[in-house]
């Protein structure tokens, strides 16, 4: 295994790692899906919600295969963070990460106008804001990449020319465009079984790692 993967399996699940500034921050991710979920009730719209938990699912399952990556390949995992954290989840996924992805799809969501017909340059506004925030979280990551705390160890994933468009597609476009995806579906039936079905593969995936005995 690479030495960032045998580093970010030291303290993995640890409770003893925890420090206490996870707990102001699962307050705010609290407030902002409470005073969200007041807002839905008003409007009868709970679209916003959906968003939420639709790019938070999609991440749970893009950390799940990172992880079956790691441990079927005896390497390393597509990413990796073996820095200091509050609680490392998995080897690519720590508490901090959790909570920033709980609010990206709200984020996402309040960035579009109340009219979801609204185009820009002659394309639907949600799928421009969805590119948008792809190409920025993935300048972001990029920095965290350049500055140790995310580690990537695997050729065709990196800032080469088709490694960009692996992470730009897979490491953030799912989420964004997933969102855009789900609003545009008619009822709120067809959103909660797309989550549904979102959430079900990584927990099927779990279930079956943590039968196997795998370790991510």
């Amino acid at each position: 295994m690479t030495e960032a993967t045998t580093q970010a399996l030291v303290g993995l699940r640890d409770l003893s790692t925890l420090k206490w500034y996870i707990i102001p921050l699962l307050a705010i991710v609290f407030y902002i899906y409470s005073k969200e979920m007041s807002n839905a009730r008003k409007k009868n719209n709970w679209d916003v919600i959906f968003c939420g938990l639709i790019v938070f699912g999609l991440d749970f399952f893009n950390e799940t295969w990172n992880g079956w990556l790691m441990h079927l390949s005896g390497y390393s995992a597509a990413w990796t963070t073996p820095g200091e954290t509050a609680f490392r989840v998995t080897i690519g996924w720590n508490i901090e990460i959790i909570f920033m992805f709980l609010i990206l799809g709200i984020i996402y969501y309040n960035s579009l106008s109340e009219n979801q017909d609204k185009k820009i340059l002659g394309i639907n506004e949600k799928w421009v804001v969805a590119g948008g925030y792809t190409i920025f979280c993935v300048i972001i990551e990029s920095v965290l990449n350049q500055a140790g705390l995310l580690i990537w160890d695997y050729s065709w994933w990196n800032l080469s020319f088709a490694g960009i468009w692996l992470i730009l597609i897979i490491g953030y476009g799912i989420f964004f465009f997933g969102a855009a995806v789900l609003l545009g579906l008619k009822t709120n039936k067809q959103k909660i079984t797309m989550i549904g079905i979102v959430y079900a593969v990584p927990i099927i995936m779990t279930i079956i790692a943590a039968s196997l005995g795998f370790v991510y």
